[in-house]
């Protein structure tokens, strides 16, 4: 099978793609074909060994997949070949055959294309953890998300809205705006034009945001957290702008606020159940038309490097996908 593979550390253009042996199937795994793969953050950080997960080289990037059951394990019950499935390999999926764990997958419902599969689960889990979990979002609240034309952002816009909050989309351009206008934002910040402090408190009169959705880092994470309500929760997604920020820590003294990790990965294995509800709760969301996957672009197989850079120049809004078999 082909498959694009970190030999050595670096930027994408140091990827290659190489015929290597089909994975074997083992007790719990799942083998599967792989359709589509969704690009996210991450992958362009592992293959610079800059991420959390470390895999030995040489490795195959790749967090997220969907695909068609090749063949399953011993003690797998879930699935049968032939089952269309999406799901997570932390790293893996660029290639066109991967093995995932069983608890990892879950079955793609008839109307959902293999790309929009490809884009759901990690963008709508860590949002959906990261609102229901760990902001304990309430309707009526309102939620500021940082970078809300990306992945993540569309995402935590659409669920936002769907759990019953006021959203206020903040980017870096009108064209970002407008699309997270459509995701179903209340209210816009272009924070390349308009401070983004004294507008979000502004539209709140005064009183500041309930939850903010930070995925951004850099000079923003202050700057939202100084709009924050007393009680809010400032969520830290992760740091797309490069740097991490250092907060001054009497903001949070001063707004009776909390500052929130969000880490989806380690929530998945350590709370696996709870995480199957999430999934379970999302894919019910979407057969109600609250939710939808917005795939921005997709890149043929060897358009790779393309595709990368499409996230670390932060062009994308939306999901990036690569386009894997057929």
């Amino acid at each position: 099978m082909k498959a694009i593979l970190c030999k050595e550390y670096g930027p994408a253009d140091k990827l290659v793609i190489e015929d290597i042996p089909s994975p074997e199937v083992k007790s719990r795994g799942v083998k599967v074909r792989v359709k589509a793969a969704g690009l996210n953050f991450p992958d362009t950080l592992i293959i610079e060994n800059k991420y959390q997960i470390k895999p030995p080289l040489p490795f195959s990037p790749g967090g997220e997949m969907a695909g068609e059951v090749i063949e399953v394990g011993d003690q797998v019950t879930r699935f049968k070949p032939g089952d269309r499935v999406a799901g997570l390999t932390g790293y893996g999926a660029f290639a066109e055959e991967v093995i995932v764990p069983e608890q990892n997958l879950l079955p793609v419902p008839d109307g959902m294309s293999d790309e929009k599969a490809a884009a759901f689960t990690m963008v709508y889990g860590t949002s959906y953890h990261a609102l229901k979990q760990r902001a304990n979002l309430q309707p009526g609240e309102t939620l500021l998300v940082l970078g809300a034309s990306g992945g993540v952002g569309l995402a935590t816009v659409e669920l936002g809205k769907a759990m019953g909050a006021r959203v206020i989309a903040a980017a870096s351009s009108a064209e970002k705006l407008a699309i997270a206008r459509e995701a179903g934002a209340d209210e816009l910040i272009n924070y390349t034009e308009e401070p983004l402090k004294e507008t979000a408190k502004k539209l709140t009169k005064g009183k500041g945001v309930d939850v903010i959705y930070d995925p951004v880092g850099g000079e923003f994470t202050e700057q939202a957290l100084r709009a924050m309500a007393w009680n809010g929760r400032h969520l830290i997604i992760g740091f797309a702008a490069g740097d991490i920020p250092k907060i001054p820590a009497n903001l949070t003294l001063l707004k009776g606020c909390s500052v929130v990790g969000v880490f989806w990965g380690d929530f998945t294995r350590r709370e696996p159940e709870v995480s199957a509800q999430n999934m379970m709760d999302l894919m019910k969301l979407f057969s109600e038309g609250k939710i939808d996957p917005k795939v921005s672009a997709v890149y043929e197989f060897e358009d790779y490097v393309d595709a990368l850079g499409a996230l670390t120049g932060r062009k994308a809004t939306g999901k990036v996908v690569l386009k894997v078999g057929a």
